[in-house]
């Protein structure tokens, strides 16, 4: 095979071996603007769902920024899917993230609550067995009262919200928006045009995941190997099959001027060379090899933080500090895995914890609870009717009464129990009730707080509560039977 006649002065091993021989890309390589001003820019899927992870500012920059280049974008239709797919569980993800860290507030701070009588408890210990000072303990159990305790908490519990509920107002998307209702798919949708691949015949995506499974991955050849072990193999191939688009459609480019400008946040051994020794890692130069063999074009691979730089830098884009400083977090925090711990509402937590924004009204609505007194209750930000929200919500998903959301969190709250003895003191028994509003009155049990709600409510509600309690109690004892 003969050389190119532009390096017929080198020797062919150099020639041959020149991607494995230069170093890494670097923001200072003279010819990085080819890759911008002329190349075929490709965003991968997570650069594309990074936009839902963005404060509304940052992102409406980085929208502006990408129009700059809007002429030379192109999706490959694995890009496509993998965005359009994963939009709503980037969306859960965040809303899992903001509620489990509620969650962990709440439980430091009753952490701390138990921490402070169990000192009290220390010292007037002390003081009785050494002093009888029975005045002192008695001043110890007034300062350290359950209710002032609280009243001290309470400060750092509604400042720490206020944050939480600020992080949630400044993403800017409804965490339980639908579709519809997505602003940023839109925008995503104008931005490229008709630049979006074809989906590939079944045949051809049949020999594709052949070629993956069979003799890339186990060779551990670049791209997506390090993915070889998801539960099927169309989804370990995803990185494979968006190469394969990506190498034809550039071979169906002009001949001059072939380069491509590839933008991940996966910096995975499957993409990047792990040197030893070397203070960083670089881009496979295999790819960059493969790319000038099969579609005779230039390959160049950037992370988003140098990409975007490089947007300021060739188009004057405007990104201010800020926006390209959560840039830089977003795409660090590409491969960090947050623990998918469910969380489960109890009586000892839903006093503590918001429902989530209109999930408690939709719960009321779901069963025809219609009197205002309901409803004042379920719209209340008081953490005495938290409970009684957290029991709506919970029993309706329980008995199928409503949709249940993706990141609902499970409700372990029942407001009655089918057994011989009380689930804890302060149950009241069934008998408390009439034979003609409860059934069972003789091996049931009814919570406080649930009974103290029944006197409180009209008789067309107070039925209907009645009703999904008695469900409930009876759904519980058959799945502990």
């Amino acid at each position: 095979m003969t050389e190119p006649a532009g390096n017929m002065g080198e020797p062919v091993l150099l020639q041959r071996f020149a991607a494995w021989l230069q170093p890494g890309p670097s923001a200072e390589d003279a010819e990085r603007s080819v890759f911008f001003k002329d190349g075929v820019i490709v965003l991968d899927t997570n650069v594309l769902l990074s936009l839902y992870e963005y404060t509304e500012t940052s992102r409406e920059e980085v929208l502006s920024a990408l129009e700059q280049t809007a002429g030379r974008l192109w999706m490959p239709y694995q890009v496509g899917l993998e965005f359009v797919r994963g939009r709503r569980s980037t969306l859960e993800s965040r809303k899992r993230a903001l509620t489990s860290a509620a969650t962990e507030v709440n439980k430091k701070l009753m952490a701390a609550r138990k921490a402070i009588v169990e000192a009290k408890d220390v010292v007037c210990a002390q003081l009785d067995k050494y002093a009888r000072a029975q005045q002192e303990i008695a001043g110890l159990d007034a300062l350290v009262a359950d209710a002032d305790v609280d009243a001290h908490l309470d400060v750092y519990r509604h400042e720490f919200k206020c944050h939480l509920d600020m992080l949630k107002a400044d993403h800017g998307l409804a965490l339980n928006s639908s579709d519809a209702e997505d602003p940023i798919l839109p925008r995503i949708a104008k931005l490229y045009g008709e630049g979006v691949g074809e989906q590939p015949d079944d045949d051809v995506l049949r020999k594709r995941l052949e070629e993956a499974t069979a003799f890339r991955f186990p060779n551990k050849i670049p791209p997506g190997f390090s993915d070889s072990d998801k539960d099927t193999p169309l989804k370990s191939a995803g990185d494979f099959l968006l190469w394969e688009e990506l190498i034809e459609h550039v071979r169906q480019l002009p001949p001059s001027g072939r380069c491509v400008l590839f933008v991940s946040n996966d910096t995975k051994e499957d993409w990047y060379e792990q040197r030893s020794g070397a203070s960083s890692s670089r881009p496979w130069p295999s790819l960059v090899d493969e790319l000038r063999r099969r579609a005779q074009a230039d390959l160049r691979i950037e992370t988003p933080p140098h990409f975007f730089g490089g947007i300021r830098e060739f188009f004057d884009a405007k990104l201010a500090a800020d926006t390209y400083a959560e840039i830089e977090r977003v795409s660090e925090a590409f491969e960090v895995k947050v623990p998918d711990t469910p969380l489960v509402i109890t009586e000892e937590t839903a006093q503590l914890l918001d429902p989530p924004e209109g999930l408690a009204l939709d719960a009321l609505n779901s069963v025809g609870l219609a009197s205002s007194t309901l409803r004042e209750s379920v719209e209340s930000a008081s953490p005495a009717r938290r409970l009684f929200q957290w029991w709506l919500i919970g029993v309706t998903a329980q008995l199928g009464r409503r949709a249940v959301g993706e990141t609902e969190p499970s409700v372990a709250i029942a407001a009655a129990a089918r057994s011989s003895e009380p689930p804890s003191s302060g149950w009241v028994s069934g008998i408390a009730l009439s034979p003609g509003e409860w059934l069972h009155r003789d091996s049931s049990w009814i919570a406080p707080w649930f009974m103290d709600l029944l006197g409180s409510v009209p008789p067309t509600d107070r039925a209907v509560l009645r009703r999904l309690a008695a469900q409930q109690a009876e759904s519980n004892r058959r799945s502990s039977s």
